[in-house]
């Protein structure tokens, strides 16, 4: 890389730019490569000539203990010690004879690729380099740690003992969010540097091959921003990669930040959360500084030190918050258990529905039924997000602080659902839970515009780093309070225990399925075979009586003659019935044969013979649309005979009976219904109307067995439709019937 400082960058080169082999170091030390398979050196810095006194190029392909035979004879043995690619191990401060007499180096040796590197750093003059006298900061760092009892008065302790150790002008810890943005969560400084706590500086300040590089080598030093690069020399074309040098050099447009920035010196150490970058110790000089190698090694210590502690403090927080949810938990799961339905258990406990998740409103919605707890958006709303969810993101759990980002519609109602939690806690039916946070406007401050500068120059655009650090605000809008891990996991616990109540139900609905089919075939069976055994005796019984009553009749007494009556009236009725019973129990024996069936002249033939029993009766029709059905056409006619005969015996009562037929479309369904203007019922009364022997009118007023609607309910659901009834006392009834539009019957 040119030694020349470059004033414009391409816009996109910070993401683009090969910062690990930058072809070069910084000049406050000296770097050979030697092959791992020979010890031939095969890279070495062209600064050896001003320090050493040796022509690089003189050194390259020879052996390492010929090229440079008083470091080898000192680090030799080091240099060829197996160690793990990806780290940088420190040897120790050796005296080396230089061009300028002896001077200290601390020596690194690293892996790359097939290469040995080593560094020599040269010892900066007055300054610590004996950890007895670094002892005592960290022995005070670790102390202090018991007492420091939040993550903020950890990050202050840890900010506070590494300017200590260093003597820097200002240090920061640095923590970065999910989208790459670092905040500077405490500080310690002099008055040589302003204050930067609290502010918020961009994603695009450390780019992401910065950041990885920041992951593998937890710390990195620049002593003068405006130093020149010293080139590597080398036979080998290809670039040394010194991904884990201590002296690599570093990009020019991060040189260019730091001294808009007004930072000549610099140092940083990163903070790693299990492998990955939390964050990091940023620390800042007003003037050009060196920190010699061990210092840097016990910040790097004592940052480790603080990672661990910092990462059990964020987990009893997260621990003491699963502890506190879980409680919730336990009641909402207690609630459930002691309801039939279990959504109740949650829809009658709002409170800690919402409480589990740290949320203001909440909904349940499934494909039938919509329940908004607390403060949600509305109802058709909440349905529109939940059509939304289910074609976009079945997933078990979702979640988003911005919702409107992704999901536009909700830019209307951000008050209140600005933030979203989502379970889904049933595949087949489409159903979920979702939890609402308002919107939180809040000022963020930033570092400076967080918008890089660009100009137009010679037809290219080209990027610059900011110029101006001075706090730049910005309202954000349109996002809620994040959600917390610990309330993730507690509603993804909750959604396995919701689906394995379920999944329970379901298998004991499946058992009582079961156990229902079985005694319902007896039942069949038991009601068949005495119903068709009682046929014969009613038939005798009336038979009977009526020979009695012709051969005898003249002999009996007027008391005599009124039972003999009775007898033959109550043997027809039982004998009826007994048919009628026969008939329902053969419903559900007989296999269905559907077929076109032409609904409308079905009706007209069901009416024509209507009419010729209803002696003076007068009845007004009106047959609307009725349209063709797949069907079983004996069974249908049989549905029709039902409803239109007790149309036309439920409104005799009145002077002009009215019966109106007719029908419409519903999501796929026809539906038929009969309509009259008769006594009709009490609505509290109609769960009773289909059912076997159930009447609700005297049969001293209308006869009947109480057997016809539970045919019409019997065969409408073999069908897989349903029915229903709707009426007031004496202002008339109307009996619906749903049947699949055009599928055949099941």
């Amino acid at each position: 890389m040119s030694s020349q400082e470059p004033q414009e960058i391409d816009l996109t080169a910070c993401e683009r730019e090969p910062i690990h082999i930058p072809g070069s170091i910084q000049p406050h030390g000296v770097l050979f490569a030697l092959s791992r398979t020979d010890m031939t050196v095969t890279h070495a810095t062209a600064n050896i000539a001003s320090v050493f006194g040796i022509d690089p190029p003189s050194l390259l392909g020879k052996p390492f203990h010929e090229a440079l035979p008083n470091i080898a004879a000192v680090l030799a043995e080091d240099v060829t010690e197996p160690m793990p690619s990806g780290t940088a191990r420190f040897i120790r401060t050796v005296l080396l004879k230089t061009a300028n007499g002896e001077i200290a180096f601390d020596a690194v040796v690293s892996h790359s690729d097939g290469h040995v590197v080593l560094e020599l750093e040269m010892v900066p003059e007055d300054t610590i380099s004996s950890i007895d006298a670094l002892y005592p900061t960290l022995r005070r760092f670790v102390e202090e740690l018991h007492g420091a009892s939040t993550v903020d008065r950890l990050c202050q302790l840890a900010a506070a003992d590494i300017r200590r150790m260093t003597g820097f002008d200002r240090v920061l810890i640095y923590r970065f969010d999910e989208q790459w943005n670092g905040t500077v969560i405490a500080e310690d400084r002099n008055d040589a540097l302003p204050s930067y706590l609290d502010l918020r500086f961009p994603a695009s300040d450390i780019p992401a091959q910065a950041r990885e590089l920041y992951r593998r080598n937890r710390l990195r030093i620049i002593p003068d921003a405006a130093y020149i690069p010293v080139p590597i020399q080398s036979h080998d074309p290809a670039p040394l990669d010194l991904s884990d040098s201590v002296l690599r050099s570093v990009s020019p447009v991060h040189l260019e930040y730091m001294r808009n920035m007004g930072t000549p010196a610099s140092m940083s150490i990163s903070i790693l959360r299990d492998g990955a970058l939390w964050g990091l110790i940023s620390c800042h000089n007003s003037v050009p500084k060196r920190v010699s190698l061990p210092v840097r090694s016990a910040c790097d210590f004592l940052t480790q030190i603080f990672s661990l502690q910092l990462e059990a403090r964020e987990n009893t927080t997260l621990a003491e918050n699963r502890v506190r949810l879980r409680a919730v938990q336990a009641r909402l799961l207690a609630y459930m258990a002691g309801e039939n339905f279990f959504i109740d258990g949650l829809v009658n406990n709002p409170d800690d529905l919402m409480r589990l998740a740290g949320a203001q409103g909440v909904a349940i919605v499934t494909e039938d039924h919509c329940w908004c707890l607390g403060e949600t958006p509305g109802e058709r709303q909440v349905k529109a997000l939940y059509a939304w969810l289910s074609e976009h993101h079945p997933e078990d759990v979702f979640v988003t602080d911005r919702l409107a980002e992704t999901f536009p519609q909700a830019q209307a109602y951000v008050d209140k659902a600005s933030g979203l939690l989502s379970i889904s806690i049933s595949k087949m039916r489409s159903s979920y839970i979702l939890w609402f946070r308002p919107e939180i406007v809040q000022t963020v401050k930033w570092g400076g515009n967080p918008e890089k500068p660009v100009r137009e120059e010679a037809g290219a655009t080209r990027l610059h780093p900011r110029l101006s650090f001075e706090i730049w605000k910005e309202t954000v809008s349109g996002r809620s309070l994040a959600w917390d891990r610990s309330e993730i996991e507690a509603v993804k616990e909750l959604r396995n225990a919701v689906v394995g109540i379920v999944l329970r139900r379901a298998e004991e609905l499946a058992a009582l399925a079961d156990e229902l089919r079985r005694s319902n075939k007896e039942l069949e069976a038991f009601s068949y075979s005495v119903s068709h055994d009682l046929r014969a005796p009613f038939r005798h019984i009336v038979g009977y009586s009526e020979l009695l009553k012709k051969q005898e009749w003249s002999d009996l007494s007027e008391r005599g003659k009124r039972y003999i009556d009775t007898i033959i009236e109550s043997a027809y009725t039982a004998g009826t019935l007994v048919d009628n019973l026969l008939r329902f129990s053969q419903m559900g024996r007989t296999a269905l044969k559907p077929r076109a069936v032409d609904t409308a002249e079905l009706v007209e033939g069901v009416r024509r013979n209507l009419i010729m029993h209803v002696g003076d009766q007068k009845i007004e029709w009106s047959i609307g649309n009725l349209p063709p059905i797949v069907a079983d056409p004996v069974l249908i006619r049989l549905v029709f005979e039902n409803l239109l005969d007790n149309a036309v015996k439920y409104s005799r009562t009145r002077d002009t009976s009215h019966i109106e037929v007719g029908s419409y479309r519903d999501n796929g369904d026809v539906v038929f219904f009969v309509r009259d203007n008769g006594v009709g019922f009490d609505m509290k009364y109609v769960d009773k109307l289909f059912g076997v022997f159930q009447r609700l009118h005297r049969i001293e007023d209308f006869e009947g067995t109480g057997i016809g609607l539970a045919n019409v309910r019997r065969i409408v659901e073999r069908h897989g439709g349903r029915s229903w009834a709707e009426g007031q006392p004496n202002k008339g009834a109307t009996f619906y019937i749903a049947l699949p539009e055009s599928e055949g019957a099941a």
